[in-house]
């Protein structure tokens, strides 16, 4: 396993092929006052590929390329925040996403516990460390700790993917959960308007 860290963008050439895990670290979890601080991305092979974004950055064009490349399937762990967060920076809308959350609150029922050290444990019998969460993101220098950390939150969710697709066609739960996953982006944008916690679907 490596990490490859990047300033501002990813590099040109860069193929990460038709599945891309992609995850974002930020100042906090509010869109329009926390910045935007590292975007993470692994194809799965084991490698992780870390880019460094700047304070008051605006464009990053191979990233925003891969994020609305049509063919490339972008995953991620609670992508309504992800999403919205690289809205709000780069006005690029992701899509097609795959959100491994999603999936854990559709299959797995039996527990109220979806975060991703939880799913990790319980499909891949993997235990991930979380010690870096609420570190400084906003640095100008990332630590290794960070970069470790960083890469963690990426570098599983193609094998998660796996496990949770199974489960979604045993329980036959597959054809809802594209669907949502399909509505994410929307989702995102909802929240970046002002819906961030109203249900616009109740009678109320």
């Amino acid at each position: 396993m490596a990490n490859h860290l990047y300033q501002n963008d990813l590099p040109d050439g860069l193929s990460l092929g038709t599945s891309v895990a992609i995850d974002c670290e930020t100042m906090g979890l509010h869109p329009h006052r926390d910045r935007l601080c590292v975007v993470q991305l692994s194809s799965g092979d084991g490698d992780a590929h870390i880019v460094q974004i700047a304070r008051n950055q605006t464009e990053a064009p191979n990233l925003c390329a891969l994020l609305t490349d049509p063919k490339v399937l972008k995953l991620f762990h609670y992508g309504r925040f992800d999403i919205a967060a690289l809205l709000h920076a780069f006005g690029a809308l992701t899509a097609p996403v795959y959100c491994t959350k999603i999936a854990s609150r559709l299959v797995r029922t039996y527990t109220d516990r979806h975060g991703l050290k939880n799913l990790t444990q319980d499909l891949l019998g993997i235990d991930i460390s979380k010690q870096q969460q609420m570190s400084d993101w906003g640095a100008a220098k990332l630590t290794p700790a960070q970069l470790d950390y960083a890469a963690s939150d990426v570098l599983h969710l193609h094998r998660l993917q796996n496990a949770l697709n199974k489960r979604l066609a045993r329980e036959d739960r597959t054809e809802i959960a594209q669907a949502c996953f399909d509505f994410l982006p929307t989702r995102a944008r909802l929240d970046l308007a002002g819906w961030p916690d109203t249900d616009i679907f109740t009678h109320s």
